[in-house]
């Protein structure tokens, strides 16, 4: 999962981008890029958070007024700094291209770009390899001009070629700014303008939030399977390019990801917490258990823990502190970075702990480690009873689409039942939310959607090219040896 921002505006874009990329940066932290053209291609990018990879001197040289940005993590368990975006190639024109989400092709695309369209790939990224596809279809397809009519020929081959979940934001040197939603639209991007005078300014970005910090009217969401193409005098041109089409958005950007100020295809963020709270304390509320205070574990389930609380008719307290300058340990590459950064990450308050039967909310269980040491610090603290409840229900298959949860050997709801699992992170009980239930928390924000992305719960992906051949390929190249053990860390 990655955060990418495009603009395209009559004024420079580089301070516009920065603010951009900092509202977006909780989607990823391993590392920064961006690219602005003023009639050449200016491009800075490397590891780190925004503010680290972005100092003054790199800012003053990002000149222009058309630009885009990337922020990263990894989905494949480690990191390479060669990987980080934006990527570029000079043929045709000089394209610049930032992704989120993640191909399910890439191997034979790979393959290829290599030996069919003999162009040279510098790394594994599959980002690259999209880059090369478009550079090599616009290239077919072009005249000296390049008219939006050429860019959409070219994107409905892109379409037919690439497969999996991606949103993508392209510079095309001397042409415009171009942005593209996979056909199943499972990865988020939205449009938006700013009206100045007689021009208007364009963007496009991952989540809402980039739009409204930096003043422009969300205008929508891109449709699956569209190309939008803003030009070089500012006008925007828009296609359906892909033949077979099928909404399905990624659910698990409710759960967690996105922010809870952020509207995604037209539904909050925030109400779809709030409503997964109330659904999931009708649950708890059938095991009439004593609980004495809901507490969430911030900051993803803590809107949900709030209606849980009214909903069960007990107090809310936020007996978990986050230290604010610790990453989303969730995003973090490796078992062993994410299990030493937990006890920094989160800091009990004894006071609402203490001699309490205490319910703790978190919005998922992966593996099970983070959970287990939670519950261990509020034990730590006097509590008479620790229950937990997960916003989501259990985790089991792997996802090929841009979220690094890949393993099956990964997921503890693989391994043990419900009750097995409690007993394994130290829980005295514990209630997954229902798939139902999570769908309609989320659905009833936008009733239109009639199908989401759900294949880490249910195992079924909506792109048809997802085999067990395919999982398998995902999870041998993704799996990490914990450093400190010495095997795959279970729970």
């Amino acid at each position: 999962m990655c955060g990418i921002i495009g603009i395209h505006s009559k004024d420079p874009v580089v301070y516009q981008l920065y603010d951009g990329l900092l509202m977006l940066q909780h989607r990823g932290q391993d590392a920064a890029g961006m690219v602005t053209y003023d009639g050449q291609i200016h491009l800075h990018k490397g590891d780190g958070l925004v503010s680290d990879v972005f100092k003054q001197k790199e800012v003053d040289r990002l000149k222009g007024n058309m630009g885009m940005g990337h922020v990263r993590y990894p989905t494949a368990g480690t990191y390479d700094s060669a990987e980080a975006q934006p990527f570029y190639v000079n043929s045709p024109f000089g394209i610049a291209l930032v992704h989120n989400g993640n191909l399910t092709n890439t191997e034979n695309l790979r393959k290829e770009v290599l030996e069919k369209d003999q162009r040279h790939l510098n790394t594994r990224s599959d980002s690259e390899v999209l880059l090369n596809i478009l550079a090599y279809e616009i290239g077919k397809v072009t005249t000296k001009d390049l008219l939006p009519e050429e860019i959409f020929k070219a994107m409905e081959t892109v379409f037919k070629r690439v497969r999996g979940g991606y949103a993508v934001i392209a510079v095309i040197a001397g042409h415009g700014l171009l942005a593209f939603r996979d056909p199943q639209g499972i990865r988020p991007l939205i449009m938006g303008e700013r009206v100045d005078g007689l021009y208007k300014d364009s963007i496009f970005a991952s989540e809402s939030v980039a739009l409204d910090v930096l003043g422009f009217k969300v205008l929508r969401d891109l449709e699956p399977g569209e190309a939008v193409f803003v030009d070089m005098k500012g006008e925007v041109h828009t296609k359906i390019c892909a033949e077979e089409r099928k909404f399905t958005p990624c659910i698990f950007e409710y759960v967690y990801f996105a922010r809870p100020d952020s509207m995604i295809d037209k539904i909050s963020v925030y109400k779809s917490r709030l409503r997964m709270g109330e659904r999931l304390a009708q649950k708890i509320k059938k095991a009439n258990l004593e609980i004495d205070v809901v507490i969430p574990v911030p900051t993803t389930s803590t809107h949900s823990a709030v209606t849980m609380a009214y909903e069960l008719g007990v107090k809310y307290r936020e007996g978990l502190i986050k230290n604010r300058y610790i990453g989303r340990t969730f995003i973090m590459p490796g078992q062993a970075n994410r299990q030493k950064s937990i006890r920094r990450k989160l800091n009990p308050i004894q006071l609402e702990i203490k001699d309490k039967n205490v319910l703790l909310v978190d919005d998922s269980i992966v593996r099970g480690n983070t959970s287990r040491k939670i519950i261990e610090m509020v034990r730590e603290m006097g509590a008479k009873k620790v229950y937990f409840a997960s916003c989501s229900p259990a985790l089991h298959h792997p996802c090929v689409y841009g979220i690094d949860m890949p393993s099956r050997k990964e997921f503890v709801a693989n391994e043990l039942n419900t009750e097995e699992t409690a007993k394994a992170i130290g829980a005295d009980a514990l209630f997954y939310q229902d798939l139902e239930d999570l769908v309609e928390a989320v659905n009833e924000g936008n009733p239109e959607i009639k199908n989401f992305c759900m294949a880490c719960f249910d195992g079924n992906y909506p792109t048809s090219d997802v085999t067990e051949e395919v999982l398998r390929a995902a999870e041998a190249s993704r799996v990490q040896v914990d450093p400190v053990e010495n095997q795959i860390p279970m729970l």
